[in-house]
């Protein structure tokens, strides 16, 4: 049956790029129906739609969101001072959260993590899904995405068992179970009647033996995966050994199908590999600042060539808020920041700013659709693409006068969550006035819940109760022994002599 649903945005400045991603704001209506843009032009008149006066709104497209662990929301506040291997001890990954974090918890983790995306004017993450222990621990999270009104590409990450600590030997043959899952995932689509996709994330790629490098790449492509990511480490391989990407291009397997997360101190090879292979990078200013994973690669690497190939993620809200016009702030002022810096050693000044409001609006908008690989769906106010438009207020305290002057400096420079009026994805309004609107849940969403719909106040209360139940589980956890644990992933067996407090 079609969607006949249809909604006019009245005269709103409306936030539109142009054919070279310049972005051109035009005070128009905009005529949505059902799911999609139909119309952008001055003085719609639509007798059979739902009117809504925008005078005082800015309409930007909806954010792309490009890398995000999204079901961490009960660890807010736990990594406020941590390193990158107390990260990852503290219950975010692998073993750890099978052992002590339910699929429940992770529905309601999920569910509120999207949700305080959408708030902030997210409407497309890709989400490198930790959650992995097993089939059910995805489909808790890939129900409450649904139910959250997001768009996702679901991730589903694979995650080599290590079998000896003492050698630091991984087992290899869970990727199979893992391949066996990433199938009836995606037998599954569509989920959310195409809203909610499945992609995949693996990280072991540079150490992995060739024979499972082999399998596993035949498996890729028997199953038509259309989005793989991974993470681009700093020390990729302990120095000596390939890259990642130099591995991947090597085997014929980097292709455009690539999303790259963080690349920080990435050499001017693997750039050319990206660059050249038609795959793009995701990079998170917040937390790389934070665990001291040196600039953000957009923030000092316009040398390499790879601007137009960047997007951004939030990566961890237990890090940061999950806004992210502010990953697009701290990424554009650390830049400036990084440009001027070998000046200022100089005695010298900068007479330009070297990187504009734009670019990094465009990172959060259209360079995030095609990162994404969804540049002809979402990303940008056009004709024909889905209507995932974020609404702001013009007048609020944080954007009055900007938003006069300059509307993508008023978001970018000035706004916050609280200035989000409305966010509208596939038509469907899921806040509006100001609050996040009611969530409605099926399947695993109902048996956890009990019931078919929820307010933000149940979702928050029932996380909270999730948080102090894993807190009580993992009491006498011996936290020290499981960050050498992830100090050894990450670092590998020379750990100890890498490590400084320095």
């Amino acid at each position: 049956m079609a969607d006949n649903r249809a909604t006019v945005l009245k005269g709103g400045t409306v936030l539109l790029h142009d054919e070279d991603d310049r972005v051109k704001p035009r005070t128009v209506d905009v005529l949505i129906q059902g799911s999609v843009i139909v119309k952008i032009e001055c003085n719609i008149e639509s007798v059979d739609a739902e009117i809504i006066d925008c005078s005082d709104s800015i309409i930007s497209p909806g954010f792309v969101d490009t890398h995000h662990h999204v079901y961490q929301t009960q660890f807010k506040g736990v990594h406020a001072d941590q390193t990158l291997a107390e990260f990852a001890a503290h219950g975010t990954s692998g073993n750890f959260i099978a052992k002590y974090f339910s699929p429940s918890d992770v529905f309601w983790g999920q569910l509120s993590g999207c949700m305080e995306m959408v708030d902030g004017g997210t409407t497309t993450v890709v989400d490198y899904a930790h959650v992995n222990p097993s089939l059910e621990y995805n489909y808790a999270a890939i129900s409450a995405t649904e139910a959250s009104g997001i768009r996702s590409i679901f991730c589903h990450f694979a995650m080599a068992t290590v079998s000896n600590w003492e050698t630091f030997s991984v087992d290899f043959e869970i990727l199979r179970d893992h391949t066996a899952t990433l199938e009836k995932l995606l037998a599954g689509e569509p989920y959310a009647q195409g809203r909610v996709n499945i992609g995949f994330a693996y990280d072991g790629w540079a150490w992995m033996p060739k024979q499972y490098l082999t399998w596993l790449k035949s498996q890729l492509d028997a199953l038509s995966v259309r989005l793989i990511t991974a993470h681009h480490w700093w020390r990729d391989c302990e120095g000596a050994r390939p890259t990642t990407l130099e591995v991947l291009h090597e085997h014929g397997m980097l292709d455009k199908r690539w999303l790259i997360a963080h690349a920080n101190n990435m050499p001017p090879s693997d750039a050319a590999l990206i660059k050249a292979n038609g795959a793009h990078v995701a990079s998170t200013p917040s937390t790389e600042l934070q665990l001291s994973m040196g600039f953000p690669i957009i923030a000092y690497r316009k040398d390499l060539g790879i601007t137009d190939i960047c997007s951004l993620g939030v990566d961890c809200q237990s890090f940061t808020c999950a806004y992210l016009p502010g990953e697009a702030r701290m990424a554009l002022q650390s830049a400036r920041a990084a440009r001027g810096e070998p000046w200022l050693q100089k005695g010298k000044v900068m007479r330009d700013v070297g990187y504009l409001v734009e670019e990094s609006f465009n990172l959060a908008t259209i360079l995030g659709a095609r990162a994404a690989k969804m540049e002809d769906k979402v990303g940008s106010i056009a004709v024909g693409k889905f209507a995932d438009l974020v609404i702001f207020k013009k007048s609020s305290p944080g954007m009055v006068c900007a938003s006069i002057q300059n509307p993508v400096a008023a978001i970018m420079l000035h706004s916050s969550p609280a200035d989000v009026e409305a966010v509208m994805i596939g038509g469907i309004f899921r806040k509006r006035d100001g609050k996040l609107l009611p969530v409605r849940l099926e399947g695993h969403g109902q048996k956890v819940a009990g019931r078919d719909e929820l307010s933000w106040a149940e979702v928050a209360s029932a996380v909270v109760r999730s948080k102090l139940a894993f807190e009580s589980r993992t009491r006498d956890v011996n936290m020290e022994q499981e960050t050498k644990k992830a100090e050894f992933v990450y670092y590998g067996p020379n750990a100890q002599d890498i490590l400084t407090s320095g």
